[in-house]
């Protein structure tokens, strides 16, 4: 895949991934607002968060996307259905690792041991998002899936 490709298909993914996580939010699915989530690490004005959480979103989705292209180069091939199964591992990686240790580095976030502060008055995600919603696990699974559906689609050696 050319820089071109990799810029291109890497932004629209990411784009239609942020879609269907607002979307989730928006249709009251989950609680989870990756923006607000990761510029509020930023920044304690909600809307320059919001604007800040979006790009650092976008970058990240653009560095994944290499990510995904050394899977599929390594692979020899690549298919919408591989790439979706590259999301899959990549959901549960962020549903099970990442999402607990946020308490740890968000310096916004209360923890699951202590209680919050005003400083501290983001709620913990917990194991799987569930503190965000029941269908927080699912949401941000097939999200993830179609993300790589995309790049797996689009991939050409």
């Amino acid at each position: 895949m050319t820089l071109h490709g990799w810029l291109l298909w890497g932004f629209v993914a990411t784009s239609v991934l942020s879609t269907l996580l607002a979307a989730g939010y928006g249709l009251g699915l989950t609680r989870l607002s990756l923006p607000w989530l990761l510029g509020s690490m930023l920044t304690p004005q909600r809307d320059r968060a919001k604007v800040y959480g979006f790009a650092m979103h976008l970058v990240n989705g653009w560095l994944f996307a290499l990510v995904y292209l050394a899977a599929f180069a390594w692979w020899g091939e690549a298919s919408g259905l591989r790439g979706a199964a590259i999301g899959a591992v990549h959901a549960a990686f962020v549903l099970v690792v990442v999402v607990p240790i946020l308490p740890g580095i968000h310096p916004r976030m209360a923890s699951e041991t202590a209680d919050a502060t005003v400083v501290r008055g983001l709620e913990p995600p917990g194991f799987l998002a569930l503190h965000y919603g029941p269908q927080t696990p699912i949401t941000v699974l097939l999200a993830h899936m179609v993300y790589g559906a995309i790049l797996g689609a689009t991939f050409t050696r």
